[in-house]
């Protein structure tokens, strides 16, 4: 890719989906080319599946779904000469993440005769750095963690960094044609290259974020991708589905989006301020957006994001239809948990702080529980146990003392053995260790690029 030396009217960017192995129609690449996409930019990773996968540093998406939209995503950079940029790969964006989407993409440049240049970037911190940084003073909690220690660090099977756009740019400004990120800010990814292009940072960050999920912006969230076309006072977005639209209630809407306030957004370099925005409709599917403006932070911090192991979890699912235990339901619940305790101490001789157990009741109060007012009596309950403890021994045994709880328990008052339905035989099934995130913190840094490894290009000639 060659750099251009002065800054273009504007940059258009090509979003396909809100996530790589999502999927997506290929006419949505050929729309967004034939609109003349100057990059293409793409997620690969979120924290919203839980920890287990920063924990184990392995994609929750299958390799098949992300080869198959890479495949497309390559060849249409190759065609067009335009450069793709993935962030977050595999997931959490650990370094075993990121060499695997690298791998992914020589292989499909090896077998598709594509000659493109690949930069990687890594995201991985060691937590011996990470503790010389805390003792420094260097790293602060976010609310409402408490402050850090040393143990902590030093329990996390990965702790990741989230970078800016500034590490992508670096790669960018480099020449290469594909960008693959570690944990990077979902914003970077899109916002990299028209900052180095010399967009206005307002427009250019605002739009970076609503993009960033792809068609949740438009009225057809499941349609896909988006295009946006960022200049010098603002960007235009357009969907790529032609039977979706964006209108200025959905487009603005995505401020909302996983924001404590509609109105601004923290950055690793600054914050996002978009209370003097103005949406407007062009048409009946393209928005207009003026007036966001990118203000500054005085000290650059990186967010890190730590998984540990909490414990090892079997978990157990059974239905019920009983017409007396789903009267009481709430009843039967208390007594089941009060039984498997006594019976945990008097067979296993375990204290009660030894195990933990999480007892969900699907279809009554599983999801909100006390917060639900009183539901009428349901027609069926599916009740899931879920057993934690210190080793995996240990919570299968509890899981197996379960078992016939879960099969016939009666209430106290019942005069007869009821009968419920397990889904699964055996009926218990080993989780393996159970991960938390244990980190909510940012970290000083004098450089936006200094923790995070560069690895310049090798050529995937074919």
């Amino acid at each position: 890719m060659s750099e251009q030396h002065s800054p273009p009217d504007s940059v258009g960017i090509l979003v396909p989906s809100g996530m790589l192995g999502a999927g997506f129609s290929p006419d949505t690449i050929t729309r967004g080319v034939a609109l003349g996409a100057d990059v293409i930019a793409v997620d690969g990773g979120s924290t919203d599946s839980g920890a287990h996968y920063l924990g184990t540093g392995v994609a929750k998406t299958t390799e098949l779904a992300v080869r198959r939209d890479l495949r497309l995503l390559l060849a249409a950079a190759s065609t067009a000469g335009i450069p793709l940029i993935v962030g977050s790969c595999g997931t959490s964006g650990t370094d075993s993440g990121v060499t695997w989407v690298a791998g992914i993409v020589e292989a499909i440049c090896r077998e598709d005769g594509l000659e493109l240049s690949v930069a990687t970037i890594f995201s991985e911190q060691h937590p011996d750095q990470l503790i010389a940084e805390l003792r420094a003073g260097r790293v602060h909690a976010l609310p409402p963690s408490s402050p850090l220690d040393a143990a902590t660090l030093a329990g996390c099977e990965h702790i990741v960094a989230m970078m800016g756009h500034e590490p992508i740019e670096r790669a960018l400004r480099a020449g290469v044609d594909v960008v693959l990120a570690g944990r990077a800010t979902d914003t970077a990814v899109s916002a990299a290259f028209p900052l180095m292009r010399g967009m206005p940072p307002g427009p250019t960050w605002h739009a970076a974020k609503i993009i960033e999920c792809g068609g949740q912006c438009t009225t057809d969230p499941r349609s896909g991708g988006v295009f946006a076309r960022i200049d010098s006072t603002g960007f235009t977005i357009e969907p790529l589905d032609p039977d979706a639209a964006c209108t200025p209630t959905s487009v603005a809407a995505h401020m909302l989006y996983e924001t404590v306030n509609p109105y601004t957004m923290r950055e690793p370099g600054g914050t996002i301020e978009v209370a003097d925005a103005t949406y407007t409709a062009l048409d009946h599917r393209t928005v207009r957006v003026e007036g966001s403006r990118f203000d500054p932070a005085e000290q650059y911090t990186v967010k890190l994001e730590g998984a540990a192991v909490t414990g090892y979890e079997t978990v157990s699912f059974t239905g019920i239809r009983d017409p007396q235990v789903l009267g009481s339901i709430d009843e039967w619940a208390e007594f089941l948990q009060k039984t498997l305790t006594e019976r945990v101490e008097t067979v296993l001789e375990l204290p009660t702080d030894a195990w933990g157990s999480d007892l969900r009741l699907y279809g009554y109060n599983a999801i909100l529980g006390d917060l639900d007012p009183a539901p009428a009596t349901p027609q069926e309950v599916g009740v899931m146990l879920l057993i934690s403890a210190d080793d995996q021994q240990t919570a299968t045994a509890i899981s197996k003392l379960a078992n016939p709880l879960l099969l016939h328990l009666p209430l106290p008052t019942m005069s007869y053995l009821p009968s419920f339905a397990f889904a699964t035989s055996p009926a218990h099934i080993d989780r393996g260790p159970a991960y938390e995130f244990v980190l909510n913190h940012v970290l000083d840094v004098d450089s936006p690029t200094q923790i995070f490894r560069l690895r310049m290009p090798e050529r995937s000639d074919a």
